[in-house]
C-alpha cells in the first residue's frame, strides 16, 4: 500500500514536468563587443613633409583593416551561433 501511495505523486511530478516549455533566448551582444572602431588619425594641415603624411596613412590603413577583421569575424561567429540556436527550437 505504501508503494502505491508514493507512486502516484511520483508519477504526477514526472508527467507534469514534461509540460513545462523550455524557452531560451539567445543572449545579446555584450557592450564591449559593440564598441566602435577607433577614430583615424588626421593630418595637420600645416604639414609639409610627405613622410608625415605617409606615416599617418599607413597607421590609418592598419587601424581600419585591424578593426574590420575583428568586426567581420565577430559578426560571422555570432550569426553562425544564432543560426544554430534558432535551428534547435
Amino acid at each position: 500500500m505504501k508503494k502505491q501511495i508514493l507512486l502516484v505523486p511520483l508519477l504526477y511530478v514526472l508527467t507534469s514536468c514534461s509540460d513545462i516549455p523550455m524557452i531560451s533566448s539567445f543572449p545579446d551582444v555584450p557592450k564591449e563587443l559593440k564598441e566602435a572602431c577607433p577614430a583615424l588619425k588626421e593630418i595637420d594641415s600645416s604639414t609639409t613633409k610627405l613622410s608625415v603624411v605617409i606615416d599617418s596613412v599607413i597607421d590609418n590603413y592598419s587601424t581600419y583593416h585591424g578593426c574590420q577583421i575583428k568586426v567581420d569575424a565577430w559578426n560571422e561567429w555570432y550569426n553562425a551561433q544564432k543560426k544554430i540556436h534558432d535551428e534547435i527550437k
